[in-house]
């Protein structure tokens, strides 16, 4: 019997607070402060599960480092609650609704869906080979304020570009400051990370450096759509919430760096979309 709690588990679906706030951003933006029913719901169904057929993917593809992570232990396909098989089937489900849904949306979408999935199909493999995966990461959640815009408009415009590349860096930032209590692990088993690359304090460097220009990315998109005071007002938001994760944590003390830490960092992507709606209205 298919256990429908473990799945959701792996593929940790608590995760699109990361993504899909940003992806109705994008069709909010797109459409003016009124994007339809139908094309929220459709690009709901296709983040999420596009964004599933890739956690599912990169936990497949990692089974053999997370069995011997010991923060891990209780993943399902680490626990055998999921086999190998079931979680292919999963993922073939999830990318056949993906495209389903896409084709609900402006019809350019579906020809640009492979470019929007090629990073969360390589990204699990990238932390083979370059500290850098944590950007790729970052690009393929970046798809999803990409894919709210496209999906509503049909257009590629400054500002989503703008708006794409400040969730990019939010996201590289944030998993790398995560990712740097796997150092030495992550050094034994020969993957890559910027901790591995550049040393933990190094890495958090770059986090900060990464966080100060995607926010000011986000002022950008704000200024250049000329948009209320309601949205700058969720910039203020989401700058305060990093500071206090860049001064909570440290490179020589990850005893906070918990699953608390990590999602709080969803207080950016709802503070900026919610802010963003309430900007065409008040």
């Amino acid at each position: 019997m298919i256990d429908i709690k473990a799945h959701i588990n792996n593929v940790a679906l608590h995760h699109t607070i990361f993504d899909l706030p940003f992806a109705f951003m994008g069709a909010v933006l797109a459409a003016n402060g009124s994007p339809s029913v139908h094309d929220l719901i459709w690009i709901a169904l296709a983040i999420t599960t596009g964004r599933a057929a890739a956690l599912a993917l990169d936990n497949l593809a990692d089974l053999k480092f997370d069995s011997q992570q010991p923060r891990m232990s209780h993943r399902a396909m680490v626990t055998g609650k999921i086999s190998k098989l079931e979680a292919k089937i999963f993922i073939a489900i999830c990318l056949l609704l993906m495209v389903l849904s896409v084709m609900q949306l402006h019809p350019i979408c579906i020809y640009l869906l492979p470019l929007a999935a090629l990073p969360f199909l390589i990204y699990p493999f990238t932390k083979r080979f370059t500290g850098w995966c944590h950007l790729v990461l970052g690009i393929a959640i970046a798809m999803a304020p990409a894919g709210g815009w496209v999906g509503v408009s049909g257009q590629i415009t400054a500002p989503m570009v703008l708006l794409c590349s400040a969730v990019a860096l939010w996201i590289c930032g944030f998993d790398a400051m995560y990712g740097a209590q796997d150092e030495e692990f992550d050094k034994s088993q020969g993957l890559h990370s910027l901790a591995v690359s550049y040393g933990a304090p190094n890495a958090f460097k770059l986090a900060a450096a990464m966080h100060v220009i995607c926010i000011a990315c986000f002022f950008a998109v704000g200024v250049m759509l000329a948009l209320g005071q309601a949205y700058f007002i969720g910039v203020g938001i989401a700058a305060g919430t990093l500071v206090y994760q860049h001064r909570i944590v440290s490179p020589t003390d990850f005893s906070r760096v918990t699953q608390g830490y990590f999602m709080r960092n969803g207080i950016v992507s709802v503070a900026i979309f919610v802010c963003t709606w309430l900007s065409f209205y008040l």
